[in-house]
């Protein structure tokens, strides 16, 4: 089918370069993307009625998952991957006579593949990024940015979005267009400080043409205009508040959308989308929040859909127990408030499809949405065949061939030794004692902060350095989401598994005895509160996969520990979970917290080495409502580079030295009935080599207990011992 290419423009009316024109128009079947390049001419609007269909197609939070591959295990992932994710895009544009290709954001981090050209082997100025090369198989019509597009900093990420960033910092001479995604990113609420103007274009308009049927049954080919308005999450201030302190502000998403959506309207738009890098929460609306997508679409007239993303969830979800089920979500409709809303998962495991009805009035020559014949689905990668079995969607063969240098070039990287270890280094027990894949980053992390204090930072040198770390990996995506390092050679995979967040950095913030107290509270709201006199079982941890009572999730990454014979405190389970902004009405569960064998003193001051994430954004939580952490420091390297360089430095690792040191037990108490938590099925060796003798084997497998479908073993903790 011939394509026209009457040009994109930006929020100004101005034309943008023509290959970005080109690249977007392209990705139309009809309205734009078959294989077929050859141009058209712009059809004349007719006169008669009309009706066409168009669905627009959402792919979000790819994480730079590529290839449905798995850099830790060195093996293949057919859960994941954009390679799949494209199986479903072409599958939907034989099927659908026009369709609309966008990404929402957190595209460019996640997988070693983005670390390795943006850290370890950075991408030169003169190449495309290798996401966008497997994008461009696609012909991608628009994008956002998402949060973690930040987290290599505003230099990087003008490069790769091929140069031209006015802000603070930043060459907006290196990068080359050409280079670029070749679609266009669009976002509206963040402002770079230098321009006062937005970062990137707030909206895009694309001129299309769309396959239609006229009133009297002939096939025509009509206009179409489309505002795609990009929004993100605020939160980039917080998380990664030492690369855009001073450049760059954000504005609240809600009031974006009511800004900017009457401006493309009034520019010609037939159909207006949002692109939010966000999720939804309907529990009261508040400036600059998370997750907006509720409150836009209840407060915001004339958006005909949005496309969410973010919080990794599925929407419209028409299981028994779906992620939003709050008055206004309509999950058989695929509406909120009324609003066309699509929410395709993450790591391309699943395709958002909104499906439009559109009606064309001959008269007013003007396009209007037929909402009763609209649909919203999300389809996913798997299905279960005939026998019950998971079966995946065959591969891309030109995503693969897109990322296949990069990707070899990361294996390798992956696969060099850094060190051995006599012990295998797990957090599959973790949540109940186990620090075998804990300490060593504390200890990484400890050494680095304590150099640092020595040698900049004299003010401080009377004050103790302490770590926290958390198990990043804590069985949440499944029962294999646990670190799990084999005793032996360790490699750079290695420390990659025992830090997972590559775009991490080292922060320490100076605290006092009574601070850290509150911290470790925070921190055991990851267990529920077990009555001793009950004899039905209960479930210790407070996580959706692994054993939740009735109560938000409290997820393993936020389960910060100590683990320094200088520490030493108990988790008292019986006790209620700790309110931070009004202690009287929570519990304490935090008994027995000591220093170097001493009752711990409030007023004693302390360094805390961790991590940028919870140094600028966690102080609500952990300290109070409105509180912020002293950060002293804040240093540019990563924490996962931190950990790999301090196991090259040490060479070997052992447990005695590196694995064994726990600074926390639970307190101990008789229970009339079972306590139990899920785990890895098969791995009750890890928890007895690492000491855990009141772990024992409840039952090989969780089919129909707590939700389970045979995935996680379930395991008894004896809290008396």
């Amino acid at each position: 089918m011939s394509l026209n290419v009457p040009g994109l423009r930006d929020q100004h009316g101005r034309r943008l370069p023509t290959l970005l024109a080109l690249t977007a128009t392209l990705a139309l079947t009809a309205c734009g993307g078959s294989d077929n390049d050859t141009p058209a001419p712009t059809p004349e609007p007719v006169a008669q009625n009309a009706t066409a269909q168009l669905a627009l197609l959402e792919t979000t939070d790819l994480h730079y998952y590529a290839r449905s591959f798995n850099y830790y295990s060195d093996k293949e992932d057919k859960a994941v991957g954009l390679e799949r994710t494209a199986t479903l895009i072409r599958k939907a544009r034989s099927e659908f006579a026009n369709t609309l290709l966008v990404d929402n954001g957190d595209t460019i981090q996640g997988t070693v593949l983005g670390t390795y050209e943006a850290q370890v082997a950075p991408l030169p100025a003169t190449q495309q990024l290798s996401m966008y090369k497997a994008m461009a198989t696609l012909k991608y019509d628009a994008g956002v940015l998402g949060n973690h597009e930040f987290n290599f900093g505003l230099p990087y990420l003008s490069q790769i979005l091929g140069g031209g960033l006015d802000v603070a910092g930043v060459d907006p001479k290196i990068g080359s267009k050409d280079k670029g995604p070749g679609f266009p990113i669009v976002t509206a609420n963040v402002t770079s400080l230098k321009s006062n103007k937005p970062l990137v274009d707030p909206y895009v308009i694309l001129e299309r043409n769309v396959s239609a049927t006229q009133a009297d049954g002939k096939a025509v080919t009509l206009p179409i205009r489309i505002g795609v308005i990009g929004i993100t999450t605020p939160g980039i201030l917080n998380w990664d508040k030492d690369k855009l302190e001073g450049k760059v502000s954000t504005q609240d998403g809600r009031d974006t959308a009511a800004k900017y959506v009457p401006e493309v309207r009034a520019k010609g738009a037939d159909l207006v989308f949002v692109l939010l890098h966000g999720g939804m929460s309907a529990s009261g609306y508040f400036a600059n929040m998370e997750n907006p997508g509720y409150y836009i679409t209840k407060d915001v007239p004339g958006i005909d859909g949005i496309v969410m993303g973010h919080e990794h969830n599925t929407f419209p979800d028409r299981g028994a127990s779906p992620a939003y089920k709050f008055a206004g979500a309509d999950n058989a409709k695929g509406t909120v408030n009324g609003v066309p809303a699509v929410m395709a998962s993450s790591w391309g495991k699943g395709l958002g499809i909104i499906n439009y009805a559109l009606k064309w009035d001959g008269a007013g020559k003007k396009w209007s949405v037929d909402s009763a014949r609209t649909d919203v689905q999300v389809r996913t990668i798997d299905s279960k065949d005939a026998a019950g079995k998971t079966v995946y969607v065959d591969s891309d063969p030109a995503v693969i061939a897109a990322v296949d240098e990069v990707h070899n070039k990361t294996r390798a990287y992956v696969a060099s030794p850094i060190g051995s270890s006599d012990f295998r280094l797990s957090s599959m027990f973790a949540d109940v004692g186990n620090v075998g894949a804990l300490q060593i980053v504390n200890q990484a992390q400890q050494e680095y902060v304590a150099n640092d204090v020595k040698t900049s930072l004299p003010q401080y040198a009377s004050l103790p350095v302490l770590s926290v770390t958390a198990p990043f990996k804590a069985g949440y995506s499944s029962a294999d989401d646990f670190t799990n390092v084999a005793a032996g050679t360790m490699t750079v995979s290695a420390a990659a598994d025992l830090y997972l967040y590559d775009n991490n950095t080292i922060h320490a913030v100076k605290v006092t005895g009574a601070q850290i107290k509150q911290w470790l509270e925070n921190a055991a709201n990851r267990f529920n509160q077990i009555d001793p006199k009950k004899v039905e079982d209960q479930w210790l941890i407070n996580d959706s996969k692994t054993g939740v009572q009735p109560g938000a999730s409290f997820p393993g990454y936020n389960f910060d520990v100590f683990t320094t014979a200088d520490i030493s405190y108990e988790i008292d389970v019986t006790q209620p979970k700790y309110n931070v902004n009004d202690p009287a009405k929570g519990g304490e569960r935090i008994r027995n917290l000591r220093y170097k064998g001493q009752p711990m003193d409030n007023a004693q001051q302390f360094i805390v080495a961790t991590n940028n994430y919870r140094a600028n954004s966690s102080a609500p939580f952990i300290l109070g409502t409105g509180k912020a952490f002293d950060i002293v420091w804040a240093a540019p390297d990563a924490n996962r580079e931190v950990v790999l360089n301090y196991v090259k430095a040490k060479k070997t690792i052992t447990r005695a030295a590196n694995g064994a040191t726990s600074s926390w037990r639970f307190t101990k108490v008789a229970t009339a009935g079972k306590v139990l938590f899920k785990s890895a099925p098969n791995e009750l060796a890890v928890a007895q080599a690492a000491g855990l003798a009141n772990i024992s084997l409840d039952r090989a497998d969780d089919t129909g207990v707590n939700g389970g479908t045979g995935s996680y073993g379930i395991y008894r903790i004896a809290l008396d011992q």
